[in-house]
């Protein structure tokens, strides 16, 4: 009996000891993956976009080296959404996810609304692995202090830069020189030269879809109000599309309609947007808005003799008013059910170091970081040295997280309604009474 007793009160010790290790929360890598050599099996999925697959495979290769405690498994892929969704469903999450917003399956927005995304403002202070410089001193100023990467407007971070794209207009530079035209800097000075150019009947504008419009918009909201007047804007405030700054932006789209090429609206769609983006290369139209994707897109395109690519800025409203160019970037992130997130935040953090950046610039990606135009040469460098032109300034962010609101979309009624405007269907003033309507009711389910 006694050593029945014994073995129950040792049986229960040992138990209980069990029981404390396993609730040891604070501990990530008693529940890390392994690869039975006792180093973290890291969980990577990334989109496989123009940079191409074997970037990922460097960067873990060079990530490991720098780590040899951890092992990185790779998943790339172009459908990456319809990749991973099936095991996130099962429980199954990756540890860190390359995969921007504003995509057609919009899987990160749906997890920000459903606020399953790991909160990474510490790392901005960590340590870069391999280096002495912490990730916020390498990054260039505003890219992480926007709704792209606090989409909730916390000050808290949940996704990281990477690879940026500054869009603006784009133009045949080669035209302007033979024809000695300026290229405008205010809406004044560009209503003047789309009338001396419809006289040598070379329209004004064009744009390959309306969607294209969000990054003109966004500029123009930046120019007429600045920064706080935007993220305003971004984030529903009351009347905030009634007010005489956002006015103005609408009624300047409005007013493009006389300037813009007769078959752009016939055009912007999916299937026929490169014949918009072809009418630049043609001499038929000055100025579309694109980003530096665009010369990719249309290299095998024919073009005039005298073609070169040209990008400026969106015009400021007023003389020496300060202008900005949108930029576009992709974000890297932590699923909240990641099962390393530490390991996560680590490797995200190598992704500002010196060797990472070489490896991305060699696929033609470029990242956020100072000075980094130094190292860019010919066409690309001055795409992305926009900045560095007298008052032009990055524009950045999107709208805030909601909870679904049926019926209430931003994009389809701010950007998906321009055709109409463009065609004379709808004037300004319904336009604006629209977008105001569903800035009111996605206000109420802003998370």
């Amino acid at each position: 009996m006694k050593r029945i007793k014994w073995l129950l009160s040792l049986s229960l010790i040992l138990v209980i000891f069990s029981l404390v290790a396993c609730s040891d929360g604070g501990k990530e890598e008693k529940s890390s993956d392994s690869d039975g050599e006792g180093k973290t099996t890291l969980q990577v999925a990334a989109l496989e976009s123009a940079y191409g697959a074997d970037i990922w495979k460097d960067i873990a290769k060079s990530y490991e080296k720098v780590n040899p405690d951890v092992k990185v498994e790779l998943t790339i892929e172009k459908n990456l959404e319809e990749v991973v969704r099936p095991n996130m469903q099962a429980g199954k999450y990756p540890d860190v996810m390359l995969l921007a917003t504003n995509r057609e399956e919009a899987l990160t927005e749906t997890l920000i609304k459903e606020n399953r995304l790991k909160d990474i403002t510490d790392v901005l202070d960590m340590e870069i692995p391999g280096e002495k410089n912490a990730v916020k001193d390498k990054l260039l100023e505003g890219f992480t202090d926007t709704l792209a990467t606090n989409p909730y407007n916390d000050g808290k971070m949940y996704l990281a830069p990477m690879f940026y794209s500054p869009t603006g207009l784009f133009y045949n530079a080669g035209l302007f020189a033979e024809k000695g035209w300026e290229v405008p800097t205010t809406w004044n000075e560009m209503w003047e030269l789309g009338d001396k150019a419809k006289e040598e009947g070379i329209s004004l504008f064009t744009y390959p879809t309306s969607n294209y419009f969000d990054t003109l918009i966004g500029s123009m909201l930046y120019a007429a109000g600045g920064p706080d007047f935007y993220s305003s804007a971004m984030t529903y405030k009351d009347g905030i599309w009634e007010t005489e700054e956002a006015t103005l932006v609408l009624k300047t789209v409005e007013k493009m309609a006389a300037y813009v090429h007769p078959n752009t609206v016939a055009n912007a769609n999916p299937n026929d947007f490169t014949k918009n983006q072809q009418l630049i290369l043609d001499n038929k139209t000055l100025f579309m808005p694109n980003g530096n994707w665009v010369v990719d897109e249309m290299k095998e395109a024919p073009r005039s003799e005298n073609f070169d690519w040209g990008m400026t800025s969106v015009p400021a409203f007023e003389e020496n008013g300060d202008r900005y160019a949108f930029t576009f970037f992709e974000q890297i992130w932590i699923p909240k059910e990641a099962k390393n997130k530490e390991a996560a935040k680590d490797f995200i953090a190598y992704m500002y170091s010196d060797e990472a950046t070489d490896i991305f610039l060699e696929a033609g990606a470029v990242q956020p970081i100072k000075d980094i135009t130094e190292k860019l040469e010919g066409q690309k460098q001055m795409f992305y040295s926009i900045y560095e032109e007298d008052n032009v300034l990055p524009a950045m962010g999107t709208f805030a997280s909601t909870k679904p609101v049926p019926g209430a979309n931003m994009g389809e009624t701010l950007y998906g309604t321009i055709d109409s405007v463009i065609s004379g269907k709808t004037t300004y003033k319904e336009w604006q009474d629209k977008i105001e309507e569903v800035s009111d009711k996605l206000r109420e389910a802003m998370k």
